[in-house]
């Protein structure tokens, strides 16, 4: 920390334009706030002489009442803390009473789509204070991780999120990787259901003839197994079996026919023990574990 303060305070003071990003604007006070554990968001705002503001639409509230309701969900669903430890707000320029602050400041606002999302089923994506508890309790996100979803915003909120601005055809496999078990609705601190329109966009896939055919072919195998419980259970004992005999020296997969999609960012882990099916044949019999 001391030798990165030796080298950046120097170019923090003399820097002309600094530029930040806004966690929430007042659209009654024409301020931004930025929400940081570190403070360097302080310094980037304040010793330049100017200060450019870069946020999306959907990142403005009307009042200041709001915005001091919101920051208290924002750190208690992010971090579990009471508040965040530097909440800084800035509203113009440097007045002439002021010990310090730009000379300058600029609000550029971001559309990139968000617009047309207002009349759309997608409209309630557009309440998101980026907390990240959707992620923090998402069983996919934990496995996988945030470079496996490719752009910008990871977890579920990225899966309802991507496909509105990037579009369905380059973003809809992100909705399809999902479980539907609803954790992401539960903890989310602004009420967003997101497996609602996580399926909005897969029923958008399929309307547009873009599902993959591999996806089509694949579900359409399982459905067949699905609907013959004796085999699909046999099989699915057998592939366990096989998995976990193959992958028992190191417990998992770095490479794996047809799960490509997974290994290229994470190892997959190799079956151990029972299936779920015995296990629960197991506990209805009341065999102990």
């Amino acid at each position: 920390m001391a030798e990165a303060r030796s080298v950046l305070r120097e170019k923090f003071i003399s820097a002309d334009v600094g530029i930040t990003g806004a966690n929430f604007l007042i659209a009654e006070t024409g301020s931004s706030i930025i929400v940081t554990n570190e403070g360097n968001g302080d310094l980037t705002q304040s010793l330049a002489r100017v200060h450019i503001v870069l946020a999306s639409i959907d990142k403005v509230l009307p009042t200041l009442e709001d915005v001091t309701t919101v920051l208290r969900l924002l750190a208690r669903s992010a971090t579990g803390q009471e508040f965040t430890t530097y909440a800084t707000f800035s509203t113009g320029p440097r007045r002439p009473e002021d010990p310090d602050g730009p000379d300058a400041y600029h609000v550029v606002l971001l559309d990139n789509g968000r617009a047309e999302l207002l009349g759309s089923e997608f409209r309630e994506v557009l309440r998101c204070i980026r907390c990240g508890a959707c992620m923090n309790h998402c069983p996919v996100y934990n496995a996988v991780g945030g470079h496996a979803y490719g752009w910008v915003y990871p977890g579920p909120i990225g899966a309802v999120m991507t496909p509105a601005l990037i579009g369905v055809k380059a973003g809809g496999h992100l909705p399809n990787a999902s479980t539907f078990c609803g954790r992401c609705e539960a903890v989310c601190p602004m009420k967003i259901p997101l497996p609602k329109l996580m399926r909005h966009w897969r029923e958008a896939e399929f309307e547009q003839g873009l599902t993959p055919t591999r996806y089509r072919y694949g579900l359409k195998t399982w459905a067949w197994f699905a609907k013959r419980p004796r085999i699909y259970h046999f099989c699915s004992r057998f592939a366990a079996a096989v998995l976990g005999a193959l992958g028992g020296g190191t417990g998992r997969f770095s490479r794996l026919p047809f799960a490509g999609g997974w290994t290229r960012d994470r190892d997959f882990p190799a079956p151990q023990g029972r299936t779920f099916q015995q296990l629960w044949a197991e506990t209805r019999r009341g065999v102990p574990r």
